[in-house]
């Protein structure tokens, strides 16, 4: 299918509508900004019949922002049954290139933020939810460059698929293509990276919850499931994130345990790393790659497994942070270097023009990777009275970010020419 692009001149048939955005509205969260009275005031408007379109979308991410995701996705739906582009706040007037991301109806954490690579970039930044049973803009609207932004989960699927069906046709770069995002899946991801030099992933494997409660009831043995898995196991909800129900299982009775406070039926089961250094602390680390590059984004050090940068108390140790920046300052010429030919294979492998890993080191020094995700937050919200070297890093990803996207769009257009 060959799609229409509009031109710059050219009216659009379904115009963009302006909002406050992701970027703005979860700065203000994280800062600890009372969202109540914005969330109240939108409401008001809602009720009062002026609402905008745009309005509605901010109303539904700042309730799911305040902790109510039922209600959140439930106004999100309303809204996007109505209408599908939106437009981001640019802080130039005449934007210096303009982005297209495809999304899918997803909570606030399916998405790739974009936003946050994009502010203060002089980028114009449209969003596009693709859903089933609606048909995409004719003609869309005009871009430069498009990218998806849509997740590997379920809930994202015909998003994904939907797109995969044009991708072929699409009359602009589209980066990110949906049929790389699905091999983001912990289960896929272990099977396409398995096997490379200097990497070490362990097998996840996806078990029902009859399986698990085989094993719980000694019916079954973990290596009756996968003969990679034995015990202790890592077990999580399949489509989980941000370690929604992530638990370390020693036993078939911490098995059974699990089970009896998690209503879900399907999982991911994987082999328990210990990858504590000498001091007994965990690292982990955040890697962002843009057009193949990693760059740092951050380190977590903690006295547990379950690392979150949220949970590992950064903020309150200056020798964690000096740790941290050390790790940004010397990335290119220390961890880069020394993983440079996993890091390497595996951008090669997964192939996607951007992705996170969330990874570490294993007792043996290889680059132990937990997770490849598209839609990772990356941003620069930390006080920088507190982490005075993170602005300078994340400036320098975001502006490796916005090169890749005009390095595309420039290149089209010769090749156009």
């Amino acid at each position: 299918m060959k799609l229409e692009c509009a031109e710059a001149k050219d009216p659009v048939r379904n115009p963009c509508v302006d909002r406050i955005g992701f970027a703005r509205l979860t700065t203000m969260a994280f800062d600890g900004i009372d969202l109540r009275p914005l969330r109240d005031e939108l409401i008001a408007k809602v009720t009062g019949g002026t609402a905008s379109i745009g309005d509605g979308l901010d109303l539904s991410l700042i309730v799911q922002l305040l902790g109510d995701k039922p209600t959140g996705m439930a106004i999100q739906a309303d809204v996007l049954a109505l209408h599908q582009l939106f437009r981001a706040p640019c802080c130039e007037e005449q934007p210096k290139l303009r982005v297209l991301a495809l999304a899918a109806a997803i909570d606030m954490g399916g998405n790739t933020p974009i936003e946050f690579l994009l502010e203060d970039s002089g980028i114009e930044l449209v969003t596009l939810y693709v859903i089933g049973g609606i048909e995409l803009p004719d003609p869309l609207p005009h871009h430069d460059v498009a990218i998806v932004i849509a997740s590997d989960s379920e809930e994202c699927r015909d998003a994904l698929r939907i797109i995969d069906e044009v991708a072929a046709g699409w009359p602009r770069p589209l980066l990110n293509p949906p049929r790389l995002i699905g091999n983001l899946d912990r289960d896929k991801l272990h099977r396409l990276l398995r096997g490379l030099d200097g990497l070490d992933i362990p097998a996840t494997v996806g078990v029902t919850r009859p399986q698990l409660s085989g094993v719980a009831r000694s019916e079954l043995r973990c290596a009756d499931i996968d003969a990679e898995l034995g015990f202790p196991v890592i077990v999580r909800p399949r489509g989980s994130h941000a370690g929604a129900g992530l638990a370390k299982l020693d036993d078939p009775a911490a098995i059974a345990g699990y089970l009896a406070q998690r209503p879900e039926q399907e999982f991911f089961v994987s082999p328990f790393v210990d990858y504590a250094g000498d001091d007994g602390l965990f690292r982990k680390y955040r890697v962002v790659f843009i057009d193949r590059r990693p760059y740092a984004c951050h380190m977590a050090i903690a006295d547990r497994w379950d690392i979150w940068y949220l949970n590992a108390g950064m903020s309150g140790s200056a020798a964690k942070r000096l740790e941290e920046e050390t790790f940004m300052r010397t990335f290119d010429i220390g961890f880069a270097r020394r993983h440079r030919t996993a890091l390497s294979a595996l951008a090669d492998r997964i192939g996607l023009d951007y992705f996170t890993i969330d990874c570490a080191e294993n007792k043996s020094g290889e680059l132990l990777i937990f997770e490849a995700d598209n839609t990772a937050v990356v941003h620069n919200m930390d006080l920088p009275q507190l982490f005075p070297y993170k602005p300078p890093q994340m400036r320098k990803v975001f502006e490796a970010f916005a090169a890749m996207l005009s390095r595309h769009a420039r290149h089209a257009r010769e090749h156009a020419a």
